[in-house]
């Protein structure tokens, strides 16, 4: 199976969560063998997601490189491995992807409206060959070996509306686009005062977070277990910082994000990854995009959601 990208150029504008600032995103073909490549506008650095670009993964994953910072990065990375997406690159106005609905949906409409293309370079999985294990006996996040990537997630929490949640999941896109893409990210109101005071949740509202009270949640749930599911789709954004397809079951038990890159990071150290961006200018004429016959056709133009 070849390594795939974007056929044209989509751009999405929002609020980023954390921020609050307005902010927009351009995402672009990338040549193969590159990964997901992130730039903010104004700086030549770029940032390739990758473990070792992980600066923060309090409340959500942060990447960067010499004073450039991209915040937020797990829900357009979970959409493109969702969607068998491996290289693009993306340009940031604001420092942040913006926050949408709170989960992965609007960026898999988004890719799509794009179309994809089948690039001249093979996939090359990650296959795991013996257990590693992070965390300590309250959170804890494990992966072992398997013949192909699932996740076994639990999440327990004191609060009734949550409760003790379990799902798996087995790595296919339409197991991913229909269950797990729309699970939003949630908070809870009691905490909404001392994240801000902290630089945190400036841009959250009603519109782009489950926000959970005292008894329940303000705004209703799209699913009865959406917290749980909501954990799996960060995990599978987290996992896409290796850049290439995990062949593996991961279980987690009360992880986050911190746990994810931590997980990601004993990965590559354990199999001795490395990775580094490559530059279009690299790629040169290999890059040569070719339809795929998946329902997803192409579009001219500039694509916005």
């Amino acid at each position: 199976m070849n390594q795939k990208t974007i056929r044209t150029p989509v751009q999405v504008e929002g609020i980023g969560l954390h921020s609050g600032r307005h902010v927009r995103v351009t995402i672009s073909p990338g040549p193969p063998n590159s990964g997901i490549v992130f730039r903010v506008s104004g700086h030549a650095e770029r940032i390739p997601a990758a473990p070792e670009s992980v600066s923060n993964s309090h409340y959500a994953t942060t990447i960067g490189r010499n004073g450039a910072r991209i915040q937020t990065v797990e829900h357009l990375m979970a959409a493109a491995a969702g969607l068998g997406i491996d290289n693009l690159e993306v340009e940031v106005e604001g420092g942040e992807i913006p926050a949408l609905d709170g989960s992965a949906k609007p960026f898999v409409t988004l890719l799509a409206s794009a179309g994809r293309a089948q690039q001249p370079a093979p996939r090359r999985a990650i296959v795991i060959p013996y257990a590693l294990r992070v965390g300590d006996e309250r959170r804890w996040i494990e992966i072992t070996p398997a013949p192909l990537l699932g996740i076994t997630y639990t999440l327990h929490n004191d609060h009734p509306a949550i409760g003790r949640q379990e799902l798996s999941w087995t790595s296919s896109e339409k197991g991913f686009v229909e269950e797990f893409a729309s699970a939003r990210t949630y908070g809870f109101l009691k905490d909404v005062g001392f994240m801000r005071k902290n630089g945190l949740a400036r841009g959250g509202s009603l519109e782009n977070a489950i926000v959970l009270g005292k008894r329940g949640p303000i705004n209703g749930l799209r699913y009865p277990d959406e917290f749980v599911r909501h954990k799996i789709l960060d995990l599978i954004g987290d996992l896409a910082l290796l850049s290439r397809p995990v062949i593996g079951h991961v279980s987690a038990f009360n992880a986050g994000h911190a746990l994810n890159v931590q997980l990601v990071q004993a990965i590559q150290r354990a199999l001795g990854l490395e990775r580094r961006a490559v530059t279009p200018a690299e790629a040169g004429a290999s890059f040569v995009p070719l339809p795929l016959r998946d329902g997803f056709g192409p579009n001219q133009g500039l694509a916005r959601v």
